[in-house]
């Protein structure tokens, strides 16, 4: 066919005419003109000579596939016996040759993975250049809105003419230009919501890279979509996103959990060195020991609390702001409540191990550590999970390595303690209980930060 009607000529298709136009040479020598494009653009009598009433029987019938959610071209063609100037000269006096109904229905998960967006705090919009029926089909069939509701698509005409004064009150917007995409995309970023754009053709390229995160389809998308966008979908899934999202909560949440674990016992430690000789502990903890207790605490442990798994519920709360601090949402008094336990069970077993006749040094070194081991153990969400061994293995290997400090004749000399009897620990063990128990009762586990009236929008082509 290419050899035997070889193009001479192409006007290519554009989100404006919405048609796409080719020249080709007949073995008869004469011009043969192919034209497709959205029925809007090609059922007019300045393209097609035809008679009114095929006109009108067409439109009808590119209407009811359209509704069926069908993406529609129509089809036409006329021979010339010269080649016009301009290609775009050619486009009248066609004549129809028919309809064209694409099927591209939405994948059966569409469904869940909105309803799992919604859930999330994640407001799905519908954007999209095809027909506004199709538009309409396609977003009752995924559920992004239901046949009860009416005037909800709203086409780029309509935006063009302004009339729409909240472009983020809309959820489905059909046969829009890139720079209405564009508009979109900034009437969400102004109202101060962070905004996720997925798309794949050329036309997309604008909003993607105006977006918060601009997402491109990487098995069926352009190369122009793949370079304006921050991530790229090898699978084209949009439920891939969702999991992305949930991967990135649960990442935010381990920061902020080893920030509430880390400072909390940092916190307590100097304000066991400030008061320690108010209350008559004139060296309360050697050089050393600090050293110690921060290797087994903050090193093996809070690197096992990265490994945490999303924690239950996740996705089912609203966003954080954008501006959150990341010791915000009441974390910061979740921090100075934690500190203040830590540092009272601490120093209390130190005052009653001095009390007794006990090494009180050795009982306050083994009561620091022990309650904060013991807090790392409340901060977790899910307390059985078998999801991170990582941390409990952690948490008795500092166990172990704390016994080592008091016992190993090495380990002794370097640290300056000395061995403990078990009645003797037992204040130390005890203050592991209420580590845990404080760190459970100041927020049940959960240092999740959200939003109550944030929204994250997702605008997808």
């Amino acid at each position: 066919m290419r050899d035997r009607w070889p193009r001479t000529a192409e006007e290519p298709f554009d989100s404006v005419r919405k048609r796409m136009t080719t020249l080709h040479r007949t073995p008869a020598g004469r011009l043969l003109v192919c034209l497709k494009g959205a029925p809007e653009a090609v059922l007019e009598p300045a393209v097609l000579d035809e008679p009114p009433e095929l006109l009108h029987s067409a439109r009808d019938r590119a209407a009811a596939y359209a509704a069926q959610g069908y993406r529609v071209l129509a089809v036409a063609s006329a021979e010339r016996d010269d080649a016009p100037a301009r290609v775009a000269d050619a486009e009248a006096g066609l004549r129809l040759l028919g309809l064209a109904a694409l099927a591209d229905p939405p994948k059966a998960a569409a469904v869940g993975t909105l309803a799992d967006c919604r859930a999330a705090g994640i407001t799905p919009v519908l954007i999209t250049g095809d027909h506004p029926a199709t538009a309409r089909a396609t977003a009752e069939r995924v559920s992004l809105i239901t046949e009860a509701d009416a005037g909800d698509v709203v086409t780029g005409r309509a935006l063009a003419a302004g009339d729409v004064p909240d472009l983020t009150a809309v959820r489905v917007f059909a046969r829009t230009d890139p720079g209405q995409k564009l508009d979109i995309v900034q009437a969400w970023r102004a109202r101060g919501h962070v905004t996720a754009m997925t798309g794949d053709g050329v036309n997309d390229g604008p909003a993607l890279r105006r977006a918060d995160i601009g997402v491109a389809m990487g098995r069926r998308g352009t190369e122009v979509a793949r370079q304006a966008a921050d991530l790229v979908l090898t699978d084209d899934e949009l439920s891939t996103v969702v999991s992305a999202v949930e991967e990135g909560r649960r990442v935010y949440d381990n920061i902020r959990r080893f920030l509430l674990y880390g400072l909390a016992g940092g916190a307590a430690e100097i304000m066991v060195m400030l008061l320690g000789p108010l209350l008559g502990l004139p060296l309360p903890l050697r050089a050393g020991q600090i050293l110690w207790i921060n290797l087994l605490t903050h090193g093996l442990t809070g690197v096992a609390m990265g490994a945490e798994p999303v924690a239950k519920g996740t996705m089912r709360r609203a966003p954080r702001p954008p501006g959150q601090h990341v010791l915000g949402d009441g974390l910061w008094q979740r921090l100075l409540f934690l500190a203040t336990v830590v540092t009272a069970v601490s120093l209390t077993a130190a005052l009653v191990a001095r009390g007794t006749g006990a090494p009180w040094q050795t009982v306050l070194f083994l009561s620091l550590l022990m309650a904060q081991l013991g807090v790392v153990l409340g901060l977790r969400d899910r307390l059985l999970t078998r999801e991170n061994l990582f941390l409990p293995v952690a948490v008795a290997a500092s166990v172990g390595l704390a016994a080592a400090a008091l016992y190993l004749p090495a380990l002794r000399t370097l640290l300056g303690t000395v061995p403990l009897s078990p009645q003797e620990a037992a204040p130390a063990l005890a203050g592991a209980g209420l580590g845990f128990l404080a760190a459970r009762l100041s927020g049940r586990g959960r240092v999740a930060g959200g939003a109550r009236e944030h929204r994250r929008t997702t605008a997808g082509t």
